[in-house]
C-alpha cells in the first residue's frame, strides 16, 4: 500500500508541476485569475456548499424512510454535481450575439429533464427497495 500511495504522490506533484510549468508565460492579471478562482473554489465549498450537503444528510436522514436513504442520498449526489455542470449554460455565460451556435440549446430544458430521471431512478430505486425488505421479512 505505501508504494502505491507513493506513486500516486508522485503522480500528483508531477501534473501540480505540469500546471504550473504550463502557466509559465501568464501575465500577472491571469496569475491573479487563477488565485482568485481557487481561493473563491475552496471558500465557496468550506462556506457554502459543504454545510448544506450536511445539513440536506442530517434532514434525510431524520425524514426519509430507511428504504429511501439510500438512494436519495446517491440521487442528491448526482443532482448536485449535474448542476454544478450545467451552471455556466444555465446562466448564459459565454454566450455571444454574433454567434448564434454558442449555447444554442434548450439547456434548462435539457436540465428539468435530467432532474425528472433522477427523480424517476430515485422513486424506482426506493420502490425497489421496499419491496426487498418485505420480502426479506415475510
Amino acid at each position: 500500500m505505501r508504494e502505491i500511495r507513493a506513486a500516486l504522490l508522485a503522480l500528483g506533484v508531477g501534473v501540480g508541476l505540469w500546471g504550473v510549468w504550463l502557466m509559465r508565460d501568464f501575465t500577472s492579471t491571469q496569475l491573479i485569475s487563477v488565485a482568485v478562482f481557487l481561493v473563491g473554489g475552496v471558500i465557496l465549498h468550506d462556506a457554502i456548499l459543504a454545510p448544506v450537503t450536511v445539513g440536506i444528510g442530517v434532514l434525510g436522514a431524520r425524514l426519509l424512510p430507511s428504504h429511501v436513504r439510500a438512494a436519495a442520498g446517491i440521487g442528491f449526489l448526482l443532482w448536485g454535481t449535474l448542476t454544478l455542470a450545467f451552471v455556466n449554460v444555465l446562466s448564459g455565460q459565454g454566450g455571444k450575439p454574433d454567434n448564434m451556435t454558442v449555447l444554442n440549446r434548450p439547456y434548462a430544458l435539457s436540465w428539468f429533464v435530467m432532474t425528472a430521471v433522477l427523480v424517476a431512478a430515485v422513486v424506482i430505486a426506493a420502490v425497489r427497495r421496499r419491496r426487498a425488505v418485505r420480502a426479506a421479512a415475510s
